[in-house]
């Protein structure tokens, strides 16, 4: 198992204990992330959103797979299962992560999912609205502001 490998490894063990600050510890300070639904976060916030769900995250398990890096990239696959919070429906969640690293940890990483089949497990028949742009640019604005809030509130 190379260096990265191991990282990623802890990373997601991390994250199956709910363990934010080992998760944060795996990330470079000038870390971006990106996924569909937060889009780009930068620096301490990639941290703050997974702390955030973790302690909002409830019923949530995680199973990863197919780790796999060298010295400069890597990637993953894990699957999360929740109940959202939002309307009590249940996701299963499947993402495929891509990684890049610089001076031993995570300065980059993707995680790439199918957005509208997320948007009809958690939302149902309601998930067509999210075609509209307004729709789904107010969902965006929406969980960055609650990022907001969570990072004022719990880290000052």
């Amino acid at each position: 198992m190379t260096a990265n490998e191991a990282l990623i490894h802890t990373f997601y063990a991390a994250f199956q204990k709910r363990d934010a600050a080992t998760m944060k510890s795996c990330y470079h300070p000038e870390v971006h992330f990106h996924d569909p639904a937060f889009q780009d976060l930068h620096g301490a916030e990639v941290g703050a959103m997974w702390q955030m769900l973790i302690e909002r995250g409830g019923d949530m398990t995680l199973n990863f797979s197919d780790v796999k890096a060298n010295e400069n990239e890597g990637s993953a696959t894990w699957v999360a299962h929740y109940t959202f919070s939002l309307t009590g429906r249940p996701v299963q969640n499947h993402i495929h992560a891509h990684f890049r690293f610089a001076d031993g940890q995570i300065i980059d990483h993707r995680d790439e999912f199918d957005f509208d089949r997320w948007l009809k497990m958690a939302f149902g028949w309601k998930a067509w609205l999210f075609k509209l742009p307004p729709v789904r640019q107010k969902f965006h604005q929406r969980l960055r502001t609650m990022l907001n809030k969570f990072m004022t509130r719990n880290l000052r």
